[in-house]
């Protein structure tokens, strides 16, 4: 059967950035599909560009000294990156939403929760002000805070970091958007206010059919939420498939040492914890990329013409038209033949 229409279409996304040294490509050209009622996990290292995707879906690259270079944003066949900025506007909170990192930061701190929930409600619904603290309210309740009535009328410095990040949960989801960008939104958060985290989200998307693009640097919150996942590394995807797929059979040594990293316990029969792997070096900075593939110098099955040559996206073995799973990796070459 033919894969369904996507509901969100990147392509050969890519974002510059003009500095004192020059112009910098942080974004190199990254593609990536989302369907209705899905989780797309964006995994990677602090620094591969996984927030500035999310910022240039929705137009917020800081201009200057950001620009979008190159690239389509296809949102149902509509292209935001040509879109006007009132059409923007009216995308932004109500079709798309987006979870920001820190919710401390991202809260005003000088209006209340009510009316920070109220105001997408009053700008993309039309509601009075009583019609949108009672939909606040509502909202409040949906994402399991207690006693909303109250809570409604509190300042963000009155909440703890897990209630912030559930008042995030509940401004995006206000205007019942088809896309939910969440941005590593269980940072700082303990384990246990994570995985509650991790239930609302699934919950909430079983309950309104949402669209999720989770970015994260957590492998097991990719275990545990996606359905698809792309790997970025140095501004640029190396690797997307099924869950199934990318961690049961990665195509890409990156994402075999991000896997290596996770922390696993023995067998019953062991007493003591199997020592930690780590991917050797550092992230090179945008003005050390060169010519060729961006891991070749932590890679260590690295080939000769890794250093001259960018490898495009192979098709791997286990690829099908209904699951496909691709690398970019020359080791790939002959998955792809």
């Amino acid at each position: 059967m033919p894969a369904p229409q996507a509901l969100l279409e990147v392509r050969d996304l890519r974002v510059e950035f003009k500095t004192g040294r020059g112009t910098a490509l942080v974004l190199g050209g990254v593609d990536l599909a989302l369907h209705a009622g899905e989780t797309l996990c964006v995994v990677g290292e602090s620094g591969c560009g996984k927030s500035m995707t999310a910022l240039a879906l929705l137009r917020l690259i800081p201009t200057p000294p950001g620009r979008i270079s190159a690239g389509q944003v296809l949102f149902q066949g509509e292209d935001l990156l040509q879109a006007s900025d009132e059409r923007m506007r009216a995308v932004r909170g109500n079709r798309i939403s987006m979870i920001f990192q820190e919710p401390m930061t991202s809260l005003n701190p000088v209006f209340t929760i009510g009316d920070q929930i109220g105001e997408s409600l009053r700008l993309h619904a039309g509601l009075d002000g009583g019609a949108a603290r009672a939909q606040a309210i509502e909202m409040l309740r949906q994402v399991g805070i207690a006693a909303p009535e109250r809570r409604v009328d509190e300042y963000p410095h009155q909440l703890s970091g897990g209630m912030r990040q559930r008042v995030m949960i509940a401004m995006a989801l206000a205007c019942r958007p088809d896309i939910l960008i969440a941005d590593e939104p269980t940072t700082a958060l303990d384990v246990t206010v994570q995985a509650q985290i991790f239930d609302l989200l699934r919950e909430l998307q079983r309950d309104k059919g949402t669209a999720i693009v989770l970015i994260t640097h957590d492998m097991g919150a990719v275990a545990e939420m996606a359905d698809r996942v792309l790997v970025m590394y140095a501004g640029r995807v190396v690797e997307e498939g099924h869950t199934a797929q990318v961690l049961g059979q990665p195509g890409h040594p990156y994402t075999q040492g991000l896997i290596d990293c996770l922390p696993e316990l023995g067998s019953s029969q062991q007493s003591e914890r199997q020592e930690l792997a780590e991917i050797a070096g550092m992230v090179p900075s945008i003005w050390e990329l060169g010519v060729g593939c961006a891991f070749r110098e932590r890679c260590p099955q690295a080939l000769a013409r890794c250093a001259s040559e960018v490898p495009p996206m192979f098709a791997l073995a286990d690829s099908t038209a209904a699951a496909p799973h691709r690398s970019a990796c020359w080791l790939r070459q002959g998955d792809d033949a």
